[in-house]
This record gives structure tokens, sequence and C-alpha cells, in this order.
């Protein structure tokens, strides 16, 4: 089973702890991973794109000219798809991008993720993390006194509002509980500083 230190909230090695080999000692897959990336990114995206038919472009009630005599082609309205402002022929129309992929795949990108990050030893575990009150200076030195001079992912085991207050105005950094880590957010950032309590929680959930 992988070890990696604990550490306090202040930065000093308090030991090691084990971590579940199945969580976070598996060989990472590289393809669930780029599958799981897609998914995520896809449903991000709003959709909301959309072009104007001939029916929904405003003017073109009248025929420009009589059918025939005059030796041009023949035209129903200047709105016609060939017309410039004319109606848009197959253009884009309002949809969803989402997709899902099998609950075992999910799963399996996330442990690979996880895996990824103490393999990089980019992993930190936390044996706690409280603030009295929000306050981004006390939480910036709490990432200076670990280290960590990049993006980073904090995991915490519940809601913590003192946390993710202090850590919203630090560029790069990232707040989330448990329950809400997912692939993106973990391979977005360099380092992964998760608490014990969110440890416990996660092998519980994916072991």
């Amino acid at each position: 089973m992988p070890k990696v230190a604990l550490y306090s909230q202040t930065g000093s090695t308090l030991g090691e702890i084990e971590l579940n080999d199945s969580v976070f000692g598996i060989e990472p897959n590289n393809h669930v991973l780029f599958e799981a990336v897609i998914m995520q990114r896809a449903s991000l995206r709003q959709g909301t794109h959309k072009t104007k038919i001939r029916s929904e472009v405003r003017g073109g009630g009248r025929k420009p000219w009589k059918q025939k005599g005059t030796g041009r082609a023949r035209q129903g309205s200047i709105r016609s798809p060939q017309w410039r402002g004319g109606g848009i022929v197959f253009g884009p129309t309002p949809r969803s991008y989402s997709f899902k992929l099998p609950k075992k795949v999910r799963r399996l990108a996330v442990r690979s993720a996880l895996s990824s990050k103490v393999l990089e030893n980019n992993l930190l575990v936390l044996d706690n993390l409280t603030l009295e009150a929000p306050k981004t200076k006390e939480m910036s030195a709490i990432l200076k006194g670990l280290s960590v001079e990049r993006k980073a992912l904090i995991v915490t085991g519940d809601v913590n509002e003192s946390v993710a207050l202090s850590a919203r105005n630090i560029p790069g950094v990232t707040v989330v509980t448990a329950n809400g880590i997912n692939v993106l957010d973990v391979l977005n950032h360099d380092k992964l500083i998760m608490t014990k309590a969110a440890v416990e929680k996660v092998e519980e959930v994916l072991a």
C-alpha cells in the first residue's frame, strides 16, 4: 500500500499515512482519464449557439422579380440562403453537449487521477485543516508552509466555509469537499491537498 507523509496545517511532519491501494495505488488508465475529461468539459458547454433560418430572417416577403422574362435566375425571396443576409442552412441550434459514462468507468477515472498524483509525489495529506474565521492571509501562510507555490486543489471532508472563503481570493487555489472531487479538478491543479477526513471518505466510496 502506498504511504505518504502526514502534515499539520503549519507544515510540520507528523508521520506517515497508509493509503488504500485500490484507490491511490492503481496504474492510471490514461484512456479513461481522457474520456472523463471530455465528458466534464462537454457538460460545461452552454450550447446556446443559434443561427437564423430563412423563416426567421427579417425581410424578404416580396418576390424580388417576376418569374419569367428577365433573363435572370428565378428567385422567390431575398432571404433565401444563397443571398447575402439570407438564412443559414444547417446552422447550429441550441443543444446540450453532455453525455454520460458508465458508473464503473467514472470511478476508475477518479481512482486513476488520484493515483497519478501519488506517483508524481503531488499529494499532500493534512491531519486537519481548520480556520476560526475567513482569513486569506492565514490560508496563504498555510500554503507557504506546505511549499505550495502553484495551482492547488484543497479537498476537505465536509463543507468548511472558513476554508473556502479564505482560499477563493488566492489565484489557482480551489476548495471542494470529498463528495465533490472530480477528475478535471484533480488533473487541472499541480498539487492535491487532502485532509485525513477527506481521504477516509474517498476511500470509503471508491474502495
